[in-house]
């Protein structure tokens, strides 16, 4: 049975922009190469946490929406749990509202800015 996932994980702030791609390219590909197919995606940049992650207080937030199948979120967590580059995740199943609101969230953003007619 195939469900929807939302995945965000923070990176550690020591990393390149370089480093950080090559971070984003890995889970992404893990994801795709284990029969997920993705959703969405967004990078949220470098912020500052809530609270100091190992003597950190900033990190690079990123997002991605995708379908799999139950069994890959553990596999997954696990490839988190493994990379040092990697200071916090959070991975939910999304319900049919969460599915509604992100997909009205996405068309937001994709839609071009209207000009007014003079």
């Amino acid at each position: 049975m195939i469900k929807q996932y939302e995945t965000v994980f923070i990176a550690t702030p020591v990393l390149s922009d370089t480093q950080m791609k090559e971070a984003v390219s890995k889970y992404r590909d893990y994801i795709t190469e284990n029969q997920g197919e993705m959703v969405h995606e967004e990078d949220w940049g470098l912020r500052k946490l809530a609270y100091p992650i190992q003597k950190k207080t900033t990190g690079f937030y990123h997002l991605f929406e995708f379908k799999a199948d139950p069994t890959l979120i553990a596999k997954l967590e696990l490839q988190y749990r493994r990379d040092e580059r990697i200071i916090r995740f959070l991975t939910f199943s999304m319900d049919k509202h969460a599915v509604a609101y992100a997909t009205k969230r996405h068309d937001k953003k994709v839609e071009p800015i209207q000009t007014p007619q003079l």
